[in-house]
């Protein structure tokens, strides 16, 4: 990935020694992605020599940088990033892979990666249903979606329509 100045953004995500694997990680997960330059801490510090200092990785289109900042600043759900599925299926992927080995599911198809990075797992239909013109089947699906961890959009529609 080349520079490039006064194009766009990159999120910078902070990790505590492990960017290199966060990346990794991301890059098995999500399938249209790729790895970029990784600059290693050299003489002038501040980490160890030839240790990771930051990676750069593309996915789904974005750009990010992990840095290898240290402790002092986890992860918190005050970030996320929504994943916008197609279907079901798709949805089901991402809540399995990144609820897996040590991820954390939470509420209303919030979940946490290994790494901590919250994420929103989002089918296709959950968003129209929760902001439906009519307020009272918008607070229905709004119901049954507080009640879910993984988002089943078959059941919020039930609710909306629920008279």
């Amino acid at each position: 990935m080349a520079d490039t100045a006064g194009n766009g953004f990159t999120t910078c995500l902070w990790f505590d020694g492990n960017a290199e694997a966060a990346a990794d990680y991301y890059l098995s997960v999500f399938k249209d992605g790729k790895l970029g330059r990784i600059a290693r801490y050299n003489e002038a510090g501040p980490g160890p020599v030839g240790e990771v200092m930051v990676v750069e990785f593309e996915i789904n289109g974005q750009k990010f940088v992990g840095l290898n900042g240290g402790p002092q600043f986890p992860f918190t759900e005050a970030v996320s990033f929504q994943i916008h599925c197609a279907d079901d299926a798709e949805a089901d992927y991402y809540y399995d892979e990144l609820t897996s080995n040590g991820g954390q599911e939470s509420a209303c198809g919030w979940v946490k990666d290994r790494f901590g990075l919250s994420w929103q797992v989002v089918p296709d239909g959950a968003i129209d249903l929760i902001s439906d013109p009519d307020p009272q089947r918008a607070a229905r699906a709004t119901a049954a979606m507080m009640k879910m961890k993984k988002l089943d959009v078959a059941e919020m529609r039930r609710a909306a329509d629920a008279a």
